[in-house]
């Protein structure tokens, strides 16, 4: 990967498709495409889990070369049901990948995942090695327990006033478990309870994402602070549903794939150590260690090394 050359995104770009794929009888997922139609296919995973996908991530690649995919996950984003947590496990995200690549008519294509996504994109591409031109990972996430009780709770040593925020909101005698107490209160069938305490929580995560404070990026709707919540703690309740997998083990089997790993070197929602892991179970792959980033993948030196893998992959 050239790192000498800076790169930023691509022009704003609208989908020339977009749609929803039934993907069981509860299901119905989002996703669109733009780009080139005749050019070689990526799909972008958005992390979370919880959040969906967004206009700025079309943006990583070069649309007049790829056919630019992006799909909201279940419960997620433009997808219905809005923040539905029954039949939302990570195998069935894996399938529904598989579903809409069939429905797409694509034979193999690159897959892109940061943060939550590099975690779905390591599971698609164990379950389906053959459909996967090659990876690019960002911020990686595996789901340990390590990596979970790094989110919640020891990230205070780094971020004391965000943790004591989130903490805050809690009743005294609630915060010994921070995720139990917001999960009850996250999926209250009251909005007027619900609502707030869904902002509360996800204002925590966006709090520690880059490495210099970011700008506000303005508040979503009430429904969306729910939708992304009930989903996100539905997921960390249930370790992701890869918490018994050793996925650094099962990553083995990708080194015929060609992999790109960015991490940044500050990134307080998932710790660099995860991307060092991966990288020596995966040594094929390159591993971009952002000396001046945190978590987010529009800061300036991640954004740079991911579009860079991008138009690396064009060679294949």
């Amino acid at each position: 990967m050239n790192n000498s050359h800076t790169y930023n995104l691509f022009p704003e770009i609208l989908p020339y498709r977009s749609d929803w794929l039934n993907v069981s009888a509860r299901h119905q997922i989002y996703f669109e495409e733009c780009g080139n139609p005749a050019g070689p296919a990526v799909i972008f995973l958005h992390g979370g889990p919880g959040s969906g996908c967004n206009p700025a991530q079309r943006r990583y690649f070069d649309p007049a070369h790829y056919r630019i995919i992006l799909l909201d996950q279940r419960g997620c984003g433009r997808s219905h049901p809005h923040g539905g947590t029954e039949e939302n496990t990570t195998d069935l995200l894996v399938s529904d990948i598989e579903q809409l690549r069939e429905h797409l008519g694509i034979d193999r294509w690159l897959v892109f995942g940061g943060s939550w996504g590099s975690t779905l994109a390591l599971c698609y591409a164990i379950a389906h090695p053959d459909k996967v031109r090659g990876l690019i990972l960002r911020g990686i996430f595996l789901s340990r327990p390590s990596e979970l009780d790094w989110f919640l709770g020891d990230v205070k040593h780094f971020y004391p006033e965000a943790w004591q925020k989130l903490l805050a909101y809690l009743p005294e005698e609630d915060r010994g478990d921070v995720l139990q107490a917001y999960g009850k209160l996250v999926f209250n069938d009251d909005p007027a309870i619900s609502a707030p305490a869904a902002t509360r929580w996800n204002a925590f995560e966006g709090s520690i994402m880059t490495l210099l404070p970011g700008k506000n990026e303005g508040s979503a709707s009430n429904e969306v602070q729910i939708a992304r919540a009930r989903v996100q703690i539905h997921y960390i309740k249930n370790l992701c549903f890869v918490g018994q997998r050793d996925l650094l083990q099962e990553a083995k089997v990708l080194a015929h794939i060609p992999t790109v790993i960015v991490q940044g070197r500050y990134d307080m929602v998932c710790p660099p150590i995860s991307a060092y892991e991966l990288h020596a179970a995966m040594p094929h792959a390159a591993l971009h260690m952002v000396p001046d980033a945190g978590h987010s993948g529009m800061e300036a030196g991640t954004l740079s090394a991911l579009v860079a893998a991008t138009e690396e992959f064009k060679k294949l």
